[in-house]
């Protein structure tokens, strides 16, 4: 069979084949400012309306799970979804934190009205303000003083009183009531004169017994007189009080009422100021004497008001809604502990750390109550307690403001527990595939608490209704990012750039991160040139610089190769020798770049070995690709009897991890070749993945692996002769470079598609590969009939020597059904 013959049972690809252009056609305007922007979310419907069921739905456990890749768009599509306004789930409030008078440590919260909060906090610093101006003044007014001075006289007249009846008593049984200024004392009468101690003592024996006797009944009633001078004091200090809570309570009842007028519709306002009222009537002292010295420092030019350290009476507006309009849509971007939750703040004082509710601060739970809070998934498990606490706060539908300390009780101190605020809202969580279905496999409560899964669409269709959305697209990224018009064709350019990024020709990528990226660095180069439309050419500057920027690699992997460092033949022929080819991911680019796949095949018992899997160098996936070509082979050539053979497959010099199945159709072409001893032409590379039937396989990362033997053949020298074999299953996929194109136009390059192990066998080793005739048996010069000879030499070989003898190059049978302990990919070629 010739040549052309073979080539015509392939499927030798046309340039039209190898690029999926976008025609003009296909978008029928000239620049992006015929276009109106998009209005809603353009290739996201699922989606889309995934999160307007959980948005709407009402009952516990709806809350939503956004999937999609980084940089899909997922923030923008939250950004659209809200740009009108959030839904509220519960009427917006205000959360206030305000002082418990009968347990200081345990705070009480006020709901109030959006709005109410903060001229709460303003009334109540007025208040305090009001009420230290106006008791002092209270009781430097002249009705006080009078009523403090009659009070005062009182107590002095009736003191007076009651010495003055007992000195009276005294005298008239002849003793004397002095005042010394140690107190009182009764001395002996004579003739109105008091005596002396030797005129006493010269009195008659019975006077002076008398007299003594008289003067232990008065000092009985003296010491009930000064017994009740500590009563009629206190009695005085309580009718002092009395009139102090009096005079004050004019004051404070007027200031009072009015707020309570003006908070009449909110009982827990009420209570709060009635327990404030309380407060203050008990300590009024502080306010008379914090107001008289504020009255001196504003004498004295020094700061007026004092009212700032009454943190008692203070309000803590935790949460002011006042200026929203619609739900309170909150994206936490450092979802901590403290941050979700709230904390407590400290303030050092001579050394101490102190603390009151108005150092509570709020969390992203509290800003987001009632609306929404958007949360990285990631973010939130990598941060130590924050996914329990998230979980345990959507149980509880309430948020309680906790330290690390008091939760695992490593402080002994007395904290702050401040009243639990309930919650009403939605959590919004973002996050790849890959996390979310751990998380709804490893974490029996995540289904429980996050019912809605919105999936987003990392890919669309190619069609006239996509593709004039997909400009519309462009034409709001334009807007949001204040670029320059694009071009009809700066616009197909991107489109086909969106194509060849997830590798489908038939698909257009809906990841809005690169695609915002792409318009950005195409816009710079337009205003480089001074330019007022983004052109064909600025897009294709800034594809080209972007992979310049990252290239750095591939080039030193070619130079290798074109050194003969790294030895791959792109011309003549090699018995045994394959050019496979493989991609090399680094991050976000990949780039392809051909390798030397060589076999070895003898007779004896081992099967087919592969080195790579050996040598710890070889995947999964790798191996089980080498299984299926062992397989493929004794069905074909052995079915009906044993299959003496070991053989080998290597990546010749390969130092990193390899996987992936793409060069089972290269491997098997190998040990065909190594058993016929027909020599593969090397100016073709092949790559695809082969079933246990010989059908050809789709493999990923086709135009990065094409362009990387294009790469080393053009630097080379193009012979017309080179080109590369792909699975017919890949054609859709193709987007290749330009210059591949006009190569392959000029006939200097060719890509060969193809369906069927066969028909890259045929190409490859430019041999028929024969077909069965009438009798079974397959012509002897085709390469079946060649494998079939070579194997049936070898189970004469294999009788001759025996059953048992030892393999002549060593081996183990069996080897490639062992377990994998094998190193980590480095090289992924693996769709």
């Amino acid at each position: 069979m010739t040549a052309e013959e073979m080539t015509g049972r392939t499927q030798k690809l046309a340039v039209e084949q190898l690029y999926h252009s976008c025609k003009k056609e296909d978008l029928a305007f000239e620049t992006t400012e015929d276009l109106a922007p998009l209005e809603d979310h353009f290739g996201q419907d699922r989606a889309a309306e995934a999160l307007q069921f959980g948005i709407k739905m009402k009952h516990e456990g709806y809350n939503l799970f956004l999937l999609g890749s980084t940089g899909v768009g997922k923030h923008e599509l939250l950004e659209d979804l809200f740009e009108g306004g959030a839904e509220a789930i519960s009427p917006p409030v205000d959360w206030c934190y305000v002082n418990n008078f009968d347990s200081p440590h345990k705070p009480i919260i006020l709901a109030l009205p959006a709005g109410k909060g903060r001229l709460l906090r303003s009334d109540m610093l007025g208040a305090v303000e009001d009420l230290l101006v106006s008791i002092p003044a209270a009781f430097q007014s002249e009705d006080y003083q009078s009523r403090l001075q009659e009070m005062a006289e009182q107590y002095s007249q009736r003191e007076q009183k009651a010495f003055q009846a007992l000195g009276d008593k005294a005298r008239e049984k002849n003793v004397a009531l002095i005042q010394t200024p140690s107190g009182y004392t009764l001395a002996p009468l004579k003739d109105d004169k008091i005596l002396s101690p030797t005129d006493f003592e010269a009195l008659p024996e019975e006077e002076k017994q008398q007299t003594l006797a008289v003067i232990d009944e008065l000092k009985a009633e003296l010491k009930t007189i000064v017994r009740q001078l500590p009563l009629w004091a206190r009695e005085g200090r309580e009718n002092m009080r009395n009139l102090n809570r009096d005079f004050s309570r004019l004051v404070i009842d007027q200031l009072f009422n009015e707020l309570g007028d003006k908070y009449r519709e909110l009982p827990e306002v009420l209570a709060y100021l009635n327990a404030v009222r309380t407060h203050v009537s008990e300590n009024v002292d502080t306010f008379r004497q914090a107001g008289e010295e504020g009255a001196q420092g504003r004498k004295s030019g020094a700061i007026p008001s004092k009212a700032a350290e009454f943190t008692e009476y203070a309000v803590n507006v935790l949460v002011d809604n006042s200026e929203l309009t619609s739900a309170p849509v909150v994206y936490e971007d450092n979802p901590s502990f403290i941050n979700l939750i709230g904390r407590v703040e400290h303030v050092a004082e001579y050394g101490t750390l102190l603390t009151n509710f108005t150092l509570i601060k709020p969390g992203a739970f509290h800003r987001a109550n009632g609306g929404y809070l958007i949360l990285d998934a990631a973010k939130v498990l990598s941060s130590p307690f924050a996914w329990d606490t998230l979980k345990r706060i959507l149980r509880a539908r309430e948020v309680r403001i906790q330290s690390l300390e008091q939760m695992f009780s490593f402080a002994s101190t007395t904290q702050l527990e401040p009243e639990p605020i309930p919650l009403a809202l939605k959590v919004i969580l973002t996050g790849d595939r890959y996390l979310y279905y751990l998380l709804e496999q490893y974490d029996p409560e995540f289904g429980q608490l996050f019912k809605v899964a919105a999936d987003m669409a990392e890919e669309i269709s190619r069609s006239p209704e996509s593709l004039g959305l997909f400009a519309r697209l462009i034409k709001t990224l334009q807007i949001r990012r204040n670029l320059l018009p694009f071009h009809w064709q700066a616009v197909a350019r991107v489109i086909e750039q969106c194509s060849r990024r997830i590798e489908d020709g038939e698909k257009i990528s809906m990841h809005v991160g690169y695609l915002s990226d792409l318009l950005c660095e195409s816009d710079f180069f337009a205003r480089q040139r001074n330019g007022e439309l983004v052109l064909v050419e600025d897009v294709t500057n800034a594809v080209a610089a972007g992979i310049y920027r990252v290239d750095q690699l591939r080039q030193k992997s070619q130079e290798y190769i074109l050194r003969d460092i790294q030895l791959v033949d792109t011309d003549g022929e090699s018995v045994a020798q394959v050019n496979g080819l493989a991609v090399y991911q680094l991050g976000q680019y990949g780039f392809g770049k051909p390798s030397r796949i060589t076999a070895t095949a003898r007779l004896g018992s081992a099967g087919i070995l592969d080195i790579e899997r050996e040598a710890r160098l070889g995947g999964k996936i790798h191996s089980k690709g080498v299984m299926i070509i062992s397989s493929f082979l004794a069905n074909r050539y052995a079915r009906d009897r044993p299959f003496p053979l070991s053989a080998t497959l290597a990546f010749e010099q390969s130092y990193g991890g390899i996987d992936g199945d793409s060069a089972s159709v290269a491997e098997l072409a190998a040990l065909i070749s190594a058993l016929t001893d027909i020599p593969v032409d090397q100016s073709l590379a092949v790559t695809g993945s082969v079933n246990q039937h010989g059908q050809v396989q789709a493999i990923g990362g086709v135009n990065e692996k094409i362009e990387g033997f294009f790469d080393v053949c053009r630097a080379r020298g193009l012979s017309g002769r080179q080109g590369v074999i792909i699975p017919a299953a890949n054609v859709a996929h193709l987007m290749l470079r330009h210059d591949i194109l006009e190569a392959v136009n000029a006939g200097q390059f060719q890509v060969y598609a193809i369906s069927t192990v066969d028909q890259g066998l045929e190409l490859l080793l430019k041999t028929a590969v024969g077909d069965k005739n009438a009798a079974g048996e397959f012509p002897p010069q085709s390469i079946n009939g060649k494998v079939v000879a070579r194997v049936e030499e070898l189970i004469r070989l294999h009788g001759r020597y025996g059953k048992n003898s030892s393999d002549a190059a060593g081996g183990t049978e069996g080897r490639n059904s062992g377990d994998d302990n094998g190193a980590s990919p480095e090289v992924d070629d693996h769709e």
